[in-house]
């Protein structure tokens, strides 16, 4: 039974989950040929302010001003 366990950054809404065990179910399923209702699929939502990017959580990352590179989160 494959397992997949991802950790997001909490706060996006339900249907993107949803599409987001889709696709890893189906990428698993096709690069295994292993049958869908064998795969487990865990999405684990972490708080932003849990979240760590090299000295800043994501939150005080998102909270800053926007850099030019467009890597502020």
């Amino acid at each position: 039974m494959p397992i997949a366990t991802i950790h997001i950054v909490e706060g996006r809404d339900m249907e993107k989950k949803r599409r987001l065990i889709a696709a890893v179910s189906e990428a698993i399923a096709t690069s295994l040929d292993a049958p869908a209702a064998s795969i487990r699929v865990l999405v684990q939502e972490v708080p932003a302010e849990l979240w760590g990017v090299g000295h800043q959580t994501i939150a005080e990352r998102r909270a800053a001003p926007a850099i030019s590179d467009g890597s502020n989160a």
